[in-house]
Protein backbone atom coordinates (compact mmCIF):
# COMPACT_ATOMS: atom_id res chain seq x y z
CA UNK A 1 0.00 0.00 0.00
CA UNK A 2 1.86 3.48 -0.73
CA UNK A 3 2.45 5.65 1.92
CA UNK A 4 0.50 9.26 1.69
CA UNK A 5 2.44 11.92 2.56
CA UNK A 6 2.51 15.81 1.54
CA UNK A 7 5.64 18.21 1.62
CA UNK A 8 5.32 21.11 3.39
CA UNK A 9 7.39 23.83 0.96
CA UNK A 10 8.54 26.45 3.48
CA UNK A 11 9.05 30.26 2.57
CA UNK A 12 10.05 31.71 5.73
CA UNK A 13 6.80 31.50 7.07
CA UNK A 14 6.24 31.72 10.69
CA UNK A 15 3.47 29.04 10.78
CA UNK A 16 5.36 26.15 9.25
CA UNK A 17 4.79 23.72 12.06
CA UNK A 18 0.91 24.71 12.75
CA UNK A 19 0.17 23.67 8.92
CA UNK A 20 2.24 20.61 9.57
CA UNK A 21 0.04 19.97 12.75
CA UNK A 22 -2.95 20.68 10.42
CA UNK A 23 -2.28 17.84 8.12
CA UNK A 24 -1.04 15.41 10.39
CA UNK A 25 -4.54 15.94 12.59
CA UNK A 26 -6.25 14.89 9.46
CA UNK A 27 -4.16 11.68 9.34
CA UNK A 28 -1.94 12.50 6.36
CA UNK A 29 1.65 12.59 7.31
CA UNK A 30 4.16 15.59 6.05
CA UNK A 31 7.45 16.79 6.19
CA UNK A 32 8.33 20.27 6.09
CA UNK A 33 11.55 21.48 4.33
CA UNK A 34 12.83 24.59 2.34
CA UNK A 35 11.38 26.04 -0.99
CA UNK A 36 15.09 25.62 -2.16
CA UNK A 37 14.67 21.61 -2.22
CA UNK A 38 15.19 21.06 -5.54
CA UNK A 39 12.49 19.45 -7.56
CA UNK A 40 14.48 16.20 -8.65
CA UNK A 41 13.91 15.28 -4.96
CA UNK A 42 10.72 16.15 -4.41
CA UNK A 43 9.62 14.39 -7.49
CA UNK A 44 11.23 11.20 -5.72
CA UNK A 45 9.54 11.85 -2.74
CA UNK A 46 6.67 9.83 -3.43
CA UNK A 47 4.44 12.99 -2.41
CA UNK A 48 0.74 13.07 -3.27
CA UNK A 49 0.70 17.23 -3.21
CA UNK A 50 2.34 19.97 -2.16
CA UNK A 51 1.54 23.25 0.24
CA UNK A 52 3.62 26.79 0.03
CA UNK A 53 3.88 28.59 3.54
CA UNK A 54 3.82 31.83 3.45
CA UNK A 55 6.55 34.42 4.24
CA UNK A 56 7.84 38.12 5.09
CA UNK A 57 9.17 38.76 1.25
CA UNK A 58 7.59 40.03 -1.73
CA UNK A 59 7.40 37.46 -4.60
CA UNK A 60 8.29 40.43 -7.34
CA UNK A 61 11.70 41.70 -5.64
CA UNK A 62 14.77 40.70 -5.85
CA UNK A 63 16.05 38.31 -3.67
CA UNK A 64 13.14 37.03 -2.61
CA UNK A 65 12.58 33.28 -1.59
CA UNK A 66 11.92 31.30 -4.49
CA UNK A 67 10.99 27.56 -5.30
CA UNK A 68 12.04 26.24 -9.23
CA UNK A 69 8.84 26.69 -11.24
CA UNK A 70 9.63 23.47 -12.68
CA UNK A 71 7.39 21.82 -9.81
CA UNK A 72 4.51 23.36 -11.60
CA UNK A 73 5.29 20.55 -14.13
CA UNK A 74 4.99 17.48 -12.01
CA UNK A 75 0.96 17.12 -11.74
CA UNK A 76 1.07 17.34 -8.25
CA UNK A 77 -1.94 18.78 -6.27
CA UNK A 78 -0.54 22.47 -4.74
CA UNK A 79 -2.44 24.48 -2.46
CA UNK A 80 -0.72 28.23 -1.44
CA UNK A 81 -1.00 30.24 1.03
CA UNK A 82 -0.06 33.79 1.61
CA UNK A 83 3.43 34.34 0.16
CA UNK A 84 2.88 30.75 -1.59
CA UNK A 85 -0.11 31.63 -3.04
CA UNK A 86 1.17 34.65 -4.93
CA UNK A 87 4.45 32.86 -5.75
CA UNK A 88 1.61 30.20 -7.79
CA UNK A 89 0.48 33.58 -9.47
CA UNK A 90 3.40 35.09 -10.47
CA UNK A 91 4.61 32.01 -11.80
CA UNK A 92 1.26 30.56 -13.71
CA UNK A 93 1.08 33.71 -15.58
CA UNK A 94 -0.72 36.75 -13.23
CA UNK A 95 0.12 39.28 -11.36
CA UNK A 96 0.97 40.21 -8.02
CA UNK A 97 1.63 43.75 -6.56
CA UNK A 98 1.54 46.42 -3.59
CA UNK A 99 -1.54 46.48 -2.26
CA UNK A 100 -3.09 49.76 -2.10
CA UNK A 101 -4.21 49.12 1.58
CA UNK A 102 -2.61 46.08 3.70
CA UNK A 103 -4.60 43.49 5.23
CA UNK A 104 -3.95 42.34 8.77
CA UNK A 105 -6.57 40.62 11.44
CA UNK A 106 -9.62 38.78 10.89
CA UNK A 107 -11.73 39.82 7.70
CA UNK A 108 -14.71 38.36 6.14
CA UNK A 109 -14.69 36.54 3.15
CA UNK A 110 -17.01 35.10 0.64
CA UNK A 111 -16.16 31.74 -1.02
CA UNK A 112 -16.96 30.15 -4.46
CA UNK A 113 -18.09 26.85 -3.13
CA UNK A 114 -18.23 24.71 -6.41
CA UNK A 115 -14.45 24.37 -5.82
CA UNK A 116 -13.51 21.23 -4.37
CA UNK A 117 -11.64 23.41 -2.37
CA UNK A 118 -14.65 25.09 -0.61
CA UNK A 119 -17.01 22.64 -1.75
CA UNK A 120 -19.62 21.79 1.49
CA UNK A 121 -18.46 24.91 3.25
CA UNK A 122 -20.68 28.14 4.34
CA UNK A 123 -20.35 31.12 1.43
CA UNK A 124 -19.24 33.10 3.95
CA UNK A 125 -16.52 33.09 6.86
CA UNK A 126 -14.14 34.72 8.59
CA UNK A 127 -10.60 34.62 7.85
CA UNK A 128 -7.11 35.62 9.10
CA UNK A 129 -5.40 37.66 6.41
CA UNK A 130 -1.75 39.21 6.99
CA UNK A 131 -0.80 40.77 3.30
CA UNK A 132 1.23 43.79 1.93
CA UNK A 133 0.65 42.51 -1.27
CA UNK A 134 -2.44 41.26 -3.57
CA UNK A 135 -2.91 39.49 -6.70
CA UNK A 136 -4.33 41.32 -8.99
CA UNK A 137 -4.52 39.29 -12.10
CA UNK A 138 -4.37 35.55 -12.74
CA UNK A 139 -3.13 32.93 -15.20
CA UNK A 140 -4.77 31.54 -18.03
CA UNK A 141 -6.84 28.25 -16.43
CA UNK A 142 -7.63 30.32 -13.17
CA UNK A 143 -10.26 31.69 -11.77
CA UNK A 144 -10.99 33.73 -8.48
CA UNK A 145 -12.40 31.46 -5.23
CA UNK A 146 -12.88 34.62 -2.60
CA UNK A 147 -13.03 37.43 -2.16
CA UNK A 148 -13.10 40.19 0.81
CA UNK A 149 -13.53 44.20 1.05
CA UNK A 150 -9.69 44.43 -0.14
CA UNK A 151 -8.72 41.36 -1.40
CA UNK A 152 -10.73 41.35 -5.05
CA UNK A 153 -8.84 37.70 -5.37
CA UNK A 154 -8.41 36.09 -1.72
CA UNK A 155 -8.49 32.66 -3.12
CA UNK A 156 -7.60 31.39 -6.86
CA UNK A 157 -7.68 27.67 -8.01
CA UNK A 158 -7.23 25.78 -11.37
CA UNK A 159 -9.73 22.44 -10.82
CA UNK A 160 -7.73 20.89 -13.90
CA UNK A 161 -4.68 21.43 -12.30
CA UNK A 162 -5.48 20.98 -9.05
CA UNK A 163 -3.47 24.30 -8.14
CA UNK A 164 -4.94 26.56 -5.54
CA UNK A 165 -3.94 29.70 -3.79
CA UNK A 166 -5.25 31.13 -0.33
CA UNK A 167 -4.10 34.73 0.19
CA UNK A 168 -5.15 34.17 4.01
CA UNK A 169 -4.30 31.79 6.79
CA UNK A 170 -6.44 28.53 6.87
CA UNK A 171 -4.40 26.87 9.20
CA UNK A 172 -5.01 29.01 12.14
CA UNK A 173 -8.14 29.13 14.25
CA UNK A 174 -9.32 32.35 13.51
CA UNK A 175 -10.08 31.40 10.13
CA UNK A 176 -13.06 29.60 11.53
CA UNK A 177 -13.60 26.95 8.43
CA UNK A 178 -9.63 26.22 7.47
CA UNK A 179 -9.61 22.96 9.16
CA UNK A 180 -12.11 21.75 6.49
CA UNK A 181 -10.49 23.83 3.72
CA UNK A 182 -7.19 21.79 4.68
CA UNK A 183 -9.49 18.47 4.80
CA UNK A 184 -10.86 19.25 1.21
CA UNK A 185 -6.87 19.86 0.01
CA UNK A 186 -5.98 16.34 1.38
CA UNK A 187 -8.85 14.48 0.76
CA UNK A 188 -10.72 16.16 -2.03
CA UNK A 189 -8.45 17.24 -4.35
CA UNK A 190 -5.43 15.10 -3.16
CA UNK A 191 -7.18 12.03 -2.89
CA UNK A 192 -6.10 10.40 0.12
CA UNK A 193 -7.81 8.31 2.41
CA UNK A 194 -6.10 8.74 5.65
CA UNK A 195 -4.16 6.24 6.83
CA UNK A 196 -1.58 8.16 9.52
CA UNK A 197 -2.35 6.08 12.29
CA UNK A 198 -0.76 6.07 15.89
CA UNK A 199 -1.54 2.54 16.49
CA UNK A 200 0.19 1.90 13.37
CA UNK A 201 2.97 4.21 13.94
CA UNK A 202 4.13 2.72 17.02
CA UNK A 203 3.85 -1.09 15.59
CA UNK A 204 6.10 0.00 12.20
CA UNK A 205 8.00 2.24 14.84
CA UNK A 206 8.97 -1.34 16.69
CA UNK A 207 9.50 -3.26 14.23
CA UNK A 208 12.21 -0.97 12.20
CA UNK A 209 13.90 -0.44 15.57
CA UNK A 210 14.32 -3.95 16.22
CA UNK A 211 15.45 -4.40 12.77
CA UNK A 212 18.54 -2.02 13.34
CA UNK A 213 19.57 -2.18 16.99
CA UNK A 214 19.03 -6.50 16.31
CA UNK A 215 21.20 -7.66 19.51
CA UNK A 216 22.88 -4.66 20.45
CA UNK A 217 22.40 -2.65 23.21
CA UNK A 218 20.94 0.85 23.72
CA UNK A 219 21.43 3.80 26.41
CA UNK A 220 19.25 6.84 27.22
CA UNK A 221 19.53 9.89 29.13
CA UNK A 222 15.93 9.49 30.78
CA UNK A 223 15.05 12.99 32.11
CA UNK A 224 11.78 11.72 32.75
CA UNK A 225 10.14 14.31 30.27
CA UNK A 226 7.37 12.90 27.89
CA UNK A 227 9.95 13.58 24.82
CA UNK A 228 12.70 10.38 26.52
CA UNK A 229 10.04 8.89 28.30
CA UNK A 230 8.02 7.45 25.32
CA UNK A 231 11.51 7.27 23.14
CA UNK A 232 12.63 4.74 25.71
CA UNK A 233 9.56 3.14 26.24
CA UNK A 234 9.41 2.40 22.17
CA UNK A 235 12.71 0.86 22.66
CA UNK A 236 12.28 -0.97 25.12
CA UNK A 237 9.30 -2.62 23.55
CA UNK A 238 11.51 -3.24 20.83
CA UNK A 239 14.71 -4.62 22.87
CA UNK A 240 13.43 -5.49 26.37
CA UNK A 241 16.52 -5.73 28.64
CA UNK A 242 19.34 -4.41 26.08
CA UNK A 243 18.22 -1.01 26.58
CA UNK A 244 19.90 1.16 29.61
CA UNK A 245 17.85 4.13 31.13
CA UNK A 246 20.25 6.58 33.53
CA UNK A 247 18.52 9.06 35.38
CA UNK A 248 20.36 12.03 37.11
CA UNK A 249 18.47 13.33 39.66
CA UNK A 250 20.38 16.91 40.14
CA UNK A 251 18.26 18.21 43.04
CA UNK A 252 16.84 20.19 41.18
CA UNK A 253 13.52 18.58 40.02
CA UNK A 254 9.85 19.56 40.67
CA UNK A 255 8.71 17.78 43.90
CA UNK A 256 8.38 13.84 44.09
CA UNK A 257 9.85 13.91 40.68
CA UNK A 258 12.40 11.35 41.14
CA UNK A 259 9.94 8.77 43.05
CA UNK A 260 7.81 9.07 40.32
CA UNK A 261 10.46 8.06 37.66
CA UNK A 262 11.36 5.23 39.77
CA UNK A 263 7.71 4.18 40.22
CA UNK A 264 6.52 4.44 36.91
CA UNK A 265 9.57 3.43 34.63
CA UNK A 266 11.56 0.87 36.98
CA UNK A 267 8.67 -0.70 39.45
CA UNK A 268 5.41 -0.89 36.32
CA UNK A 269 7.20 -1.24 33.03
CA UNK A 270 9.95 -2.99 34.02
CA UNK A 271 12.25 -1.04 32.29
CA UNK A 272 16.24 -1.42 33.23
CA UNK A 273 17.14 1.84 35.04
CA UNK A 274 19.87 3.49 37.10
CA UNK A 275 19.13 6.60 39.00
CA UNK A 276 21.47 8.71 40.33
CA UNK A 277 20.97 10.99 43.45
CA UNK A 278 24.12 14.08 42.80
CA UNK A 279 21.99 16.80 43.92
CA UNK A 280 24.79 17.72 46.61
CA UNK A 281 26.95 17.16 43.68
CA UNK A 282 24.99 19.92 41.68
CA UNK A 283 24.27 21.84 44.25
CA UNK A 284 27.21 21.93 45.85
CA UNK A 285 28.88 23.71 41.90
CA UNK A 286 26.20 25.84 41.82
CA UNK A 287 26.55 26.96 45.12
CA UNK A 288 26.66 31.23 44.64
CA UNK A 289 25.81 31.53 41.07
CA UNK A 290 23.47 33.89 40.03
CA UNK A 291 23.85 34.44 35.98
CA UNK A 292 21.46 31.81 34.41
CA UNK A 293 23.60 30.80 31.48
CA UNK A 294 26.23 29.90 33.64
CA UNK A 295 23.70 27.79 36.08
CA UNK A 296 22.73 25.99 32.65
CA UNK A 297 26.86 26.03 31.25
CA UNK A 298 27.67 24.12 35.06
CA UNK A 299 24.02 22.10 35.05
CA UNK A 300 24.75 20.90 31.27
CA UNK A 301 28.72 19.67 31.87
CA UNK A 302 28.03 18.32 34.86
CA UNK A 303 25.13 15.95 33.66
CA UNK A 304 27.70 14.77 30.76
CA UNK A 305 30.67 14.16 33.52
CA UNK A 306 27.66 12.38 35.73
CA UNK A 307 26.17 10.27 32.72
CA UNK A 308 30.03 9.43 31.78
CA UNK A 309 30.93 7.85 34.51
CA UNK A 310 27.47 5.59 34.59
CA UNK A 311 28.32 4.93 30.83
CA UNK A 312 31.55 3.51 31.42
CA UNK A 313 30.22 1.32 34.78
CA UNK A 314 27.98 -0.37 31.82
CA UNK A 315 30.15 -0.92 29.41
CA UNK A 316 29.92 -1.73 25.67
CA UNK A 317 27.07 0.33 24.00
CA UNK A 318 26.02 0.54 20.91
CA UNK A 319 23.58 2.93 20.20
CA UNK A 320 22.31 6.39 22.06
CA UNK A 321 18.55 6.69 22.02
CA UNK A 322 17.55 10.49 22.12
CA UNK A 323 13.90 11.76 22.57
CA UNK A 324 14.38 14.22 19.25
CA UNK A 325 10.99 15.27 18.17
CA UNK A 326 9.83 17.20 14.48
CA UNK A 327 10.21 20.90 16.10
CA UNK A 328 13.91 20.25 16.82
CA UNK A 329 14.48 19.05 13.69
CA UNK A 330 12.98 21.50 11.94
CA UNK A 331 14.37 24.89 14.08
CA UNK A 332 17.85 23.32 13.72
CA UNK A 333 17.10 23.69 9.88
CA UNK A 334 14.22 23.32 8.15
CA UNK A 335 13.64 19.44 7.47
CA UNK A 336 16.63 17.62 6.31
CA UNK A 337 18.96 19.55 7.62
CA UNK A 338 21.84 18.81 9.94
CA UNK A 339 20.42 18.90 13.54
CA UNK A 340 21.71 20.46 16.56
CA UNK A 341 23.82 17.56 17.90
CA UNK A 342 22.84 15.56 20.99
CA UNK A 343 20.61 18.14 22.25
CA UNK A 344 18.93 15.94 24.82
CA UNK A 345 22.02 15.60 26.77
CA UNK A 346 24.11 18.70 26.38
CA UNK A 347 26.82 16.79 24.77
CA UNK A 348 28.00 13.11 24.28
CA UNK A 349 30.12 11.15 26.16
CA UNK A 350 33.03 11.03 24.33
CA UNK A 351 34.41 7.40 25.30
CA UNK A 352 31.09 5.90 24.32
CA UNK A 353 31.76 4.00 21.09
CA UNK A 354 28.02 3.86 19.56
CA UNK A 355 27.20 2.61 16.20
CA UNK A 356 25.04 5.66 15.68
CA UNK A 357 21.68 7.70 17.63
CA UNK A 358 18.48 6.26 17.52
CA UNK A 359 15.72 8.86 17.32
CA UNK A 360 12.66 7.17 17.21
CA UNK A 361 10.16 10.39 17.70
CA UNK A 362 12.07 12.54 14.61
CA UNK A 363 9.04 12.29 12.63
CA UNK A 364 6.62 13.39 15.43
CA UNK A 365 4.98 16.65 16.90
CA UNK A 366 4.83 17.50 20.28
CA UNK A 367 0.60 16.36 20.38
CA UNK A 368 1.83 12.73 18.58
CA UNK A 369 4.58 12.24 20.91
CA UNK A 370 1.71 12.24 23.50
CA UNK A 371 -0.73 10.14 21.70
CA UNK A 372 1.55 7.85 21.59
CA UNK A 373 2.49 7.84 24.86
CA UNK A 374 -0.82 6.61 25.49
CA UNK A 375 -0.73 4.18 22.82
CA UNK A 376 2.34 2.87 24.55
CA UNK A 377 0.73 2.49 28.27
CA UNK A 378 2.29 5.46 29.68
CA UNK A 379 0.37 6.34 32.23
CA UNK A 380 -1.55 9.55 31.71
CA UNK A 381 -0.20 11.92 33.96
CA UNK A 382 3.24 10.83 32.76
CA UNK A 383 1.96 11.61 29.12
CA UNK A 384 0.92 15.00 29.99
CA UNK A 385 3.52 15.94 32.35
CA UNK A 386 4.58 20.00 32.24
CA UNK A 387 7.18 20.69 30.14
CA UNK A 388 10.51 21.13 32.03
CA UNK A 389 13.47 22.92 31.37
CA UNK A 390 16.46 20.71 31.53
CA UNK A 391 18.46 22.59 34.09
CA UNK A 392 15.31 22.51 36.17
CA UNK A 393 14.27 24.74 39.25
CA UNK A 394 18.06 26.21 38.93
CA UNK A 395 16.13 28.48 36.28
CA UNK A 396 13.02 29.01 37.75
CA UNK A 397 15.30 30.47 41.21
CA UNK A 398 15.86 33.89 40.26
CA UNK A 399 19.64 34.39 41.74
CA UNK A 400 21.93 31.90 44.06
CA UNK A 401 20.19 28.75 44.45
CA UNK A 402 20.11 27.16 48.20
CA UNK A 403 18.53 23.86 49.38
CA UNK A 404 16.52 26.32 51.61
CA UNK A 405 14.80 27.67 48.16
CA UNK A 406 14.63 24.38 46.47
CA UNK A 407 12.48 23.26 48.55
CA UNK A 408 10.53 26.51 49.06
CA UNK A 409 10.13 26.25 45.09
CA UNK A 410 8.79 22.37 44.72
CA UNK A 411 6.46 22.90 47.75
CA UNK A 412 4.56 26.03 45.79
CA UNK A 413 5.31 24.49 42.63
CA UNK A 414 3.46 21.10 43.25
CA UNK A 415 0.38 23.78 45.24
CA UNK A 416 0.36 25.84 41.99
CA UNK A 417 -0.20 22.59 39.57
CA UNK A 418 -2.76 20.78 42.18
CA UNK A 419 -5.02 23.79 42.04
CA UNK A 420 -4.79 24.38 38.33
CA UNK A 421 -5.84 20.65 37.55
CA UNK A 422 -8.42 20.92 40.73
CA UNK A 423 -9.82 23.39 38.31
CA UNK A 424 -9.90 21.35 35.10
CA UNK A 425 -7.48 23.26 33.27
CA UNK A 426 -4.51 21.25 33.02
CA UNK A 427 -5.32 20.60 29.36
CA UNK A 428 -6.47 24.26 28.51
CA UNK A 429 -3.15 25.66 29.23
CA UNK A 430 -0.02 25.45 27.61
CA UNK A 431 2.46 26.07 30.28
CA UNK A 432 2.01 26.89 33.98
CA UNK A 433 4.68 26.95 36.96
CA UNK A 434 5.87 28.53 39.89
CA UNK A 435 9.12 31.22 40.26
CA UNK A 436 10.48 31.85 43.21
CA UNK A 437 12.04 35.81 42.33
CA UNK A 438 15.15 36.79 44.44
CA UNK A 439 12.82 39.91 46.20
CA UNK A 440 12.15 39.82 49.18
CA UNK A 441 8.76 42.42 50.45
CA UNK A 442 7.63 43.12 53.95
CA UNK A 443 4.21 41.47 54.86
CA UNK A 444 2.35 40.57 57.69
CA UNK A 445 1.23 36.98 59.60
CA UNK A 446 -0.82 36.88 62.62
CA UNK A 447 0.96 39.81 64.82
CA UNK A 448 4.18 39.43 62.86
CA UNK A 449 6.08 41.74 60.78
CA UNK A 450 7.36 39.65 57.77
CA UNK A 451 10.66 39.99 55.09
CA UNK A 452 10.04 36.63 53.22
CA UNK A 453 9.92 36.38 49.31
CA UNK A 454 7.53 36.82 46.33
CA UNK A 455 6.65 33.80 44.12
CA UNK A 456 5.33 34.67 40.96
CA UNK A 457 2.54 32.01 39.26
CA UNK A 458 2.96 31.67 35.39
CA UNK A 459 0.72 30.43 32.84
CA UNK A 460 0.45 30.78 29.35
CA UNK A 461 -1.89 29.05 26.47
CA UNK A 462 0.09 28.43 23.34
CA UNK A 463 -0.26 26.08 20.20
CA UNK A 464 3.59 25.89 19.22
CA UNK A 465 5.49 27.53 22.03
CA UNK A 466 6.84 29.97 19.79
CA UNK A 467 4.10 32.53 20.91
CA UNK A 468 2.18 32.67 23.60
CA UNK A 469 -0.63 34.40 25.55
CA UNK A 470 -1.29 34.17 29.30
CA UNK A 471 -4.08 32.28 30.58
CA UNK A 472 -6.89 34.24 31.65
CA UNK A 473 -7.46 32.39 34.57
CA UNK A 474 -10.95 32.78 36.81
CA UNK A 475 -9.79 34.82 39.99
CA UNK A 476 -11.26 32.20 42.36
CA UNK A 477 -8.32 29.64 41.52
CA UNK A 478 -5.49 32.55 41.38
CA UNK A 479 -6.87 33.15 45.35
CA UNK A 480 -7.25 29.69 46.13
CA UNK A 481 -3.47 28.77 44.75
CA UNK A 482 -2.34 32.21 46.72
CA UNK A 483 -4.08 31.56 50.09
CA UNK A 484 -2.79 28.04 49.93
CA UNK A 485 0.90 29.05 48.78
CA UNK A 486 1.47 31.62 51.59
CA UNK A 487 -0.45 29.43 54.38
CA UNK A 488 1.16 26.49 53.68
CA UNK A 489 4.71 27.35 52.12
CA UNK A 490 7.13 29.44 55.15
CA UNK A 491 8.79 32.13 53.67
CA UNK A 492 6.84 32.73 50.89
CA UNK A 493 4.22 35.61 52.04
CA UNK A 494 3.47 37.46 48.50
CA UNK A 495 2.42 35.69 44.93
CA UNK A 496 2.10 37.57 42.15
CA UNK A 497 0.42 36.68 38.46
CA UNK A 498 2.52 37.00 35.26
CA UNK A 499 0.55 38.80 32.56
CA UNK A 500 2.87 38.82 29.67
CA UNK A 501 2.67 36.96 26.72
CA UNK A 502 5.71 35.74 24.25
CA UNK A 503 6.87 38.52 22.58
CA UNK A 504 7.74 40.52 24.53
CA UNK A 505 8.40 38.53 27.21
CA UNK A 506 9.52 34.46 27.05
CA UNK A 507 7.89 31.43 28.37
CA UNK A 508 10.49 31.33 31.10
CA UNK A 509 11.92 34.40 33.20
CA UNK A 510 15.51 33.15 32.61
Amino acid sequence: MKEEKILILDFGGQYKQLIGRRVREQNIFCEIKPCTTPVGEIEKGGYAGLILTGGPSSVYEEGAPQLDPAVLDLGLPILGICYGAQWLAYHTGGKVVSADKAEFGVHPASLVTDSPLFQGLEAQTPVLMSHRDRVQDLGSGFRALAQSDNCPIAAFGNDEARVYGVQFHLEVNDTLQGRDMIHNFLYRVCGLEGRWKMDEFAQVAIRKLKEKIGDGKALCALSGGVDSAVAAVLVHKAIGQNLTCVFVNHGLLRKDEAEMVEEIFHREMGMKLITVDASDRFLGKLAGVVDPEEKRKIIGEEFIRVFEEEAKKIGQVDYLVQGTIYPDVIESGVGGAVIKSHHNVGGLPEHVDFKGLVEPLRDLFKDEVRELGLELGIPEDQVWRQPFPGPGLAVRILGDITRDKVSLLQEADAIWREEIKKAGLARQIGQYFAVLTNLQTVGVMGDARTYHYVLALRAVTTVDFMTAEWSRIPHEVLAAASEKIVNEVPGISRVVYDITGKPPATIEWE
